[in-house]
This record gives C-alpha cells, structure tokens and sequence, in this order.
C-alpha cells in the first residue's frame, strides 16, 4: 500500500466516524502522509459578540485539519497539546482554509503546524499541535486493497 493511499484510506475511516467535523461543514478537500487540508464556511451561528468568527470554531477547524494530518499513516494518534494564537478575523460567509503540516515525528510523538487562512489569503491564525500515537489502527491494511 503506497503512503497516499493508506493516509487517504485513513481519512476515510476517520471521517465516517467524525460527526463534529461534519455538523460544521468542514470538508476534507487534501489528504496525505502528514499533512492535510480542510475548509469550513463561517455561519451565522458561529458568529461571537463582535460579529465575526467565534475564535473557538476557528480553533476547531485548525484541530480538525490537525487530526487528519496526525493520523495518516493508519495509527490511531490523539493531541496531547495545541496552542493557538489569533492575528486576524473570519467574517460571516467566508470560507476559511487550515492546512496542516508535519513538522516532525519520531516514535509515539509528533509536532504539527496549521496555518488557517481566509478567501484573500490572510492568515487568521496559527495553531501548534503535538500527538501522541494510542493502541490499534484505522483499518486492517492486510486485508485491504491497493
């Protein structure tokens, strides 16, 4: 099984099993080994006091983006710490892009940059997260194809 099917493959499995991600709107839209692309359009009820994005859904995008970069290689793998920092707003319509990037991996641990972006390239935020591999895989690549 090449790299970029088993990390497609693994995304398969996870999104079926991810409703948070799907009830937001969120689409996977690139997948593979380590790294990941997701899109979510802001809507009205993500809206906070000030009227743009609530930085929680913000975050939740870049978490998301994050999850399926961390596990692409068919290892079930959890964050174990994020931090984000904020430099600019979403606005309410507009479709904001995390792409997840794989800074480095050894062992059970791994390091992840999210860069969130709005529709005119701004960055709107920064996420940082670190994994830690857990028991067990996604699917049993001995009996999968490919």
């Amino acid at each position: 099984m090449t790299p970029e099917l088993r990390a497609k493959k693994s995304a398969e499995v996870m999104w079926g099993d991810d409703p948070a991600s799907q009830a937001l709107g969120m689409s996977l839209d690139d997948i593979g080994p380590g790294r990941s692309v997701m899109r979510m359009t802001v809507r009205g009820d993500m809206a906070n006091g000030h009227g743009m994005c609530h930085g929680g859904f913000i975050f939740t995008l870049a978490d998301s983006a994050f999850a399926f970069a961390c596990n692409s290689y068919n290892t079930r793998v959890v964050a174990q710490h994020n931090s984000i920092t904020y430099l600019s707003p979403g606005q309410l319509g507009e479709i904001l892009t995390a792409s997840a990037t794989e800074v480095s991996r050894a062992g059970r641990s791994g390091i992840y940059d999210v860069e969130v972006t709005g529709e005119d390239g701004r960055k709107l935020a920064l996420f940082r997260g670190h994994s830690r591999q857990i028991k067990g895989v996604h699917f049993d690549e001995e009996h999968t194809e490919g």
